[in-house]
């Protein structure tokens, strides 16, 4: 007979513990190390009541009837729901529920924030719920290495050694790490983009290599290697060149259309020095030469700390406008969308919230997907978001994680929330067209607002 668990509501509060580890609702314990999602053990803390009330048996619904009562839960509650009973934890890690997840699920993107700390260890913001989580990280990340987010899933480079790529699901703490693709030499930029296809159930990835070829810096060697999820290789290289620019780090795919921020080398002839460059990457074709300048798509601005991003299937470039006259000084943070080869302005970060950052200067870091954007100073916590459906900004919920020395860094990242992990998904054909019986709601609603 399968195990009851019984859980009770007190206020507002829900607690799974572990030992040395926490997910809660409550204030987050800024000397906790954060854990995983999904860990053994967990059990709910039961509190006290003054009078007994007769339990619900879940037992008299079927298994289709629980994944349904699951799916309608927000994801951080559907955490908290596989600690009800045994059969819900096996159904919320079975291979069917995690396959209707991206079906059910319309989750806002999350944020995770960490910082330069000896363990992968950082606070998780749900947007959806606005709290935050004590998390933790499979391995350890650096705010200077590559990272590139794509629906549940997320590429990690390391900046420093380029020899590996993990593609992760934090949620789940999946991940799989791949050697990087050789190289002549060592680039002096790497740049990384990231795509999951979820209808064909593969990834791209895209790495850039950018290597000095002139004494003057005006010539620039340019390489672009791609990954294969499906035949689980490295494409051959295209090479390529340019004159009078060079690519940085900062790189995107968007609607399989490789975009690359490229900077000016001869900034005396030009008043904004950054531009944009694309690749089709449909292309089969082994090089493309030398890439012509009438080929770069200029900024919209001088820009400071841009940052490309796919948002609303949009290509979005995130930037501080800066002073041509004042490198490194800017009036504020812009968001453009690419239309064509045209830039065209969404919105300029109001003063009021340039001021609330403090020690906002012209470095910063920025993460989009889904509607959101979100915007960090590395120097504080402050998280301010911007919904692109809306057009409203918001500041996020205060993190409780302090700075411990002056120099300390702060970074992050967003992604959506998901539970599957595309390495092993296989694309199946889900019928949603039942609808639940009447007679369960009741029980439905209890069972709800017990995890809730």
């Amino acid at each position: 007979m399968e195990q009851q668990f019984t859980s009770v509501i007190c206020k507002d509060s829900f607690t799974l513990s572990v030992e040395g580890a926490s997910w809660s609702d409550d204030e987050p314990d800024t000397n906790c190390k954060g854990t995983g999602v999904f860990l053994p053990n967990l059990e709910i803390i039961e509190t006290v009541h003054n009078h007994e009330e007769p339990p619900i048996s879940i037992d008299i619904l079927p298994d289709e009837m629980h994944e349904r009562i699951l799916s309608c839960l927000p994801l951080s509650v559907i955490f908290k729901a596989s600690c009800v009973s045994k059969k819900w934890n096996r159904i919320i890690h079975s291979r069917q529920f995690t396959l209707k997840d991206a079906i059910f699920l319309s989750e806002k993107t999350w944020y995770f924030m960490f910082t330069s700390s000896i363990e992968p260890v950082g606070y998780l913001y749900d947007s959806g719920m606005r709290k935050w989580y004590n998390f933790e990280l499979p391995f350890m990340v650096h705010h200077t290495w590559n990272i590139a987010p794509s629906c549940g899933l997320v590429c990690f480079m390391d900046d420093e050694t380029n020899k590996e790529l993990h593609i992760c699901n934090p949620i789940t703490r999946e991940y799989e790490t791949l050697s990087t693709p050789p190289s002549t030499g060592f680039p002096v930029y790497s740049a990384l983009a990231f795509s999951v296809d979820q209808l064909k159930s593969k990834y791209t990835i895209s790495v850039i290599r950018s290597m000095q070829a002139s004494e003057d810096f005006l010539l620039w060697n340019v390489s672009f290697h791609i990954y294969n999820s499906i035949e689980k290789t490295w494409l051959p290289p295209v090479l390529s060149s340019m004159q009078g620019w060079r690519p940085g780090n900062v790189s995107a795919i968007c609607d399989n259309v490789l975009y690359i921020l490229v900077f000016c080398t001869r900034p005396n002839e030009y008043q904004n020095f950054h531009g944009l460059i694309s690749y089709n990457l449909d292309d089969t074709e082994a090089s493309v030469g030398v890439l012509r300048e009438d080929s770069v798509i200029p900024a919209p601005c001088a820009l400071t700390c841009g940052r490309l991003m796919e948002v609303q299937r949009k290509l979005v470039l995130v930037g501080g406008i800066g002073r041509p006259d004042r490198p490194g000084v800017i009036k504020g943070i812009g968001i453009w969308v690419l239309d064509g080869r045209e830039w065209t302005e969404i919105t300029r970060m109001p003063n009021k919230y340039v001021h609330g950052f403090g020690e906002l200067d012209d470095v910063f870091a920025s993460s989009g997907g889904g509607d959101l954007i979100y915007i960090q100073s590395y120097g504080g916590t402050a998280l301010l978001v911007y919904d692109m459906s809306m057009r409203q900004w918001s500041w996020s919920q205060k993190c409780v994680m302090h700075k411990k020395f002056p120099l300390e860094i702060f970074s992050g990242f967003c992604f959506e929330p998901r539970l599957h992990f595309i390495a092993n998904l296989d694309l199946v054909e889900i019928d949603l067209s039942g609808l639940v019986d009447q007679q369960f709601w009741p029980v439905i609603l209890i069972l709800a607002l017990t995890v809730t």
